[in-house]
């Protein structure tokens, strides 16, 4: 029997371009102004004493909100750390699994959910965030308001996903299903290979095309509900286009960064911005002038001469909403930000 809610979907997405949006969608009432901002930040890795020390610095800001973007770490305690704080210094936060989340660590064994793999160990963590009271791809897509220039409260969409990856990834010329031994021939290899289970599903690939296929569905309702007059933001741990994947002194990591499947998702979805990390490189580009943001922190030597410039997370966080004024920057050009901040403003 077909799933009824891919089926919905489907028939759905047929018919968006042939239906007016709602003329009044269904929002709920604005917050008061003025209404905070939204940041993003990713892989925090709290398995490491620098970046659990700097969690601890992390600034209140009771107005605003927080997405975190997945590999905040690999046991419970570690989500409980992250998300004990975030919690307690914004007002909303939402978060999306990353790969170190989904691990089944041997050596972890008395650990709470350290025997969970693959699926049940996504869904562990999810029910962990639902005690903080986070919004997780299990969750209603939520809304976050920005000021327009006449004053008016214009909703966005705040979808966070999870969608894994399917090795696809990868020069034209290699397929999906020899990507693993293309990276091995330069002796990489993810960890995940090891520690990432998909079961209850035969593969990582198959799995992906499950969360692929559901998030689809949701995406695409939420789109028929809501009208092409209200933006999105889709959050997730994996990028979405295999071409801000840059990854210069690993190149053959590629496999284990995303899929194709969602190379056109910012237009298909009506996004204003998609935020991902993963890559462990700070950027911002523009795709059909829909802005990206990478906003890894990363391993503690990842951001070593950040703390030397006397920075710490605080500054690493990423604005995604309203954003900030790029003005007239070149958007064919990659805005790099090694220090969190755009390169070219570093003097």
């Amino acid at each position: 029997m077909a799933d009824p809610l891919l089926t919905q979907a489907a028939e759905t997405e047929a018919c968006i371009a042939l239906e007016p949006p709602p003329a009044q969608p269904p929002f709920p009432d604005p917050p008061q102004k003025p209404f905070g901002k939204l940041y993003a930040i990713a892989d925090i890795h709290l398995s490491y004493k620098p970046n659990r020390e700097a969690l601890e610095r992390l600034e209140p800001r009771p107005d605003d909100g927080l997405i975190l973007l997945g590999d905040v770490g690999e046991t419970a305690e570690h989500l409980r750390l992250g998300f004990s704080k975030a919690t307690e210094c914004f007002k909303k936060v939402y978060w999306c699994p990353g790969n170190h989340e989904l691990y089944t660590i041997p050596t972890h064994k008395d650990v709470e959910g350290a025997n969970l793999r693959g699926e049940e160990k996504y869904m562990f963590c999810v029910e962990v965030a639902r005690e903080y009271g986070i919004i997780t791809p299990e969750d209603p897509y939520d809304f976050w308001w920005v000021e327009g220039e006449d004053g008016s409260a214009i909703p966005h969409v705040i979808c966070p996903i999870f969608t894994l990856y399917d090795y696809t990834f990868r020069p034209p010329e290699i397929k999906p299903e020899d990507a693993v031994a293309w990276a091995r021939e330069k002796d990489i290899e993810a960890t995940d290979e090891f520690m990432l289970h998909p079961d209850p599903y035969e593969s990582r690939q198959a799995w992906c095309d499950v969360l692929v296929s559901k998030t689809t569905s949701k995406l695409t309702l939420a789109l028929a509900k809501y009208g092409r007059d209200v933006k999105f933001i889709i959050a997730g741990h994996w990028p979405l286009r295999q071409d801000l994947v840059d990854l210069r002194a690993i190149p053959r990591f590629s496999p284990w960064c995303g899929t194709v499947r969602t190379e056109d998702w910012h237009l298909r979805f009506n996004c204003e911005v998609v935020v991902s990390g993963h890559i462990h490189v700070r950027r911002t580009d523009w795709r059909d002038n829909i802005r990206f943001e990478e906003c890894s922190l990363g391993y503690p030597k990842q951001w070593n001469h950040c703390r030397d410039e006397g920075l710490d997370i605080n500054d690493m966080m990423r604005e995604i909403l309203p954003g900030q004024d790029h003005g007239n920057i070149d958007r064919s050009q990659t805005v790099w930000r090694r220090y969190g901040y755009p390169d070219s403003q570093r003097h």
